[in-house]
């Protein structure tokens, strides 16, 4: 699979090929992941996307699995950290320590820490300190890290899925909103339906358990990454990304009544973002093209954490998902 100056008809070629391949990945993972499919899907947009996502969600609900069976499949070394509020910024980016060589001499080696792998679970990310989330948000966003002056990349590609557990909230540190802008989309996991409850419990507590197989390459991942963003995007699509992420900030929606609603809205970050996810959603069913619809259905995972409410809305009981759904009704 080559990327390079493809033809429209190789580009072509290249979106089902891909698409193929990612559906075997969809129906791999729900294999294991029972009754999250909204949840595999947008995680797999954020990772062709070349992006990290925030997973919000209840203890137990497979988010952890989720991070496993992506992990095998797409053939990525992938690592978990639990976050505590004693974790430090070494726990997770490595350390330098002191040898002494066979002659005497003595010099320092870097010990990697867990930050250095492909697909690495941050759990309960708002656990740990302000200064150990930022050690982590550096890699996320520059895709290396500093240890003692030094420089050292992480793997590519490198993916951070982070957990937050929306109930308990005691002994918490939330993200402020410039690092909560890094990560692509927020996804709320839910509860999975009957059927799905009844075949996971059927399938979790026996002795046999599923081993999956590797259907698409680190090294494939990133060619299509590469192909997402070389997908086309027609005018009317970039105007309706534009519509919906400026409508989005206090002062600038043509709405008055939404405007008293909104503290804080999205920046061109939730633009380039909401691009991204159209593009990466329509190659994982096969088009050729995003449409307007994909920019309504990914609105509030790519604006939700990106904006916040005034104290009035919130006092009239309304919440950030309801407001989004009026922001996109003018796109319907």
């Amino acid at each position: 699979m080559t990327i390079s100056n493809p033809t429209e008809d190789e580009l072509v070629d290249l979106i089902e090929e891909v698409g193929a391949k990612i559906q075997d990945v969809r129906e791999a993972t729900s294999s294991v992941i029972f009754g999250q499919e909204k949840v595999i899907d947008l995680t797999l947009i954020t990772l062709l996307s070349g992006g990290h996502a925030l997973l919000i969600g209840v203890p137990g609900l497979a988010k952890t699995s989720l991070v496993e069976a992506l992990g095998a499949v797409l053939g990525l070394d992938n690592k978990r950290i639990q976050f505590t509020p004693d974790l430090m910024p070494s726990d997770i980016l490595g350390s330098e320590v002191l040898e002494e060589g066979p002659s005497g001499e003595r010099s320092f080696r870097f010990v990697p820490g867990p930050v250095f792998t492909q697909l690495l679970m941050a759990d309960e990310i708002n656990r740990a300190s302000p200064k150990t989330q930022s050690a982590l948000l550096q890699a996320m966003q520059e895709n290396h890290v500093s240890v003692a002056g030094h420089r050292h990349d992480v793997p590519r590609p490198f993916h951070v899925l982070a957990t937050q557990n929306p109930l308990e909230q005691e002994g918490t540190y939330p993200l402020p909103e410039a690092q909560l802008d890094r990560f692509l989309l927020q996804i709320d996991v839910s509860y999975p339906d009957e059927l799905a409850e009844r075949r996971m419990l059927m399938a979790t507590t026996g002795v046999d358990r599923r081993q999956l197989d590797t259907i698409l390459s680190a090294d494939e991942l990133m060619l299509a990454q590469t192909l997402v963003r070389q997908l086309p995007v027609g005018d009317q699509v970039v105007d309706a990304i534009l519509q919906l992420v400026r409508s989005a900030r206090p002062g600038q929606t043509a709405n008055a009544e939404l405007d008293e609603l909104i503290a804080w809205g999205p920046g061109p970050r939730a633009s380039q973002a909401l691009m991204l996810a159209v593009r990466a959603k329509a190659m994982i069913e096969g088009r050729l093209a995003p449409s307007v619809d994909d920019v309504i259905e990914l609105a509030e995972p790519v604006l939700k954490h990106r904006m916040a409410l005034t104290f009035t809305a919130r006092a009239e009981g309304i919440h950030i998902s309801d407001l989004v759904a009026r922001l996109v009704e003018p796109l319907r």
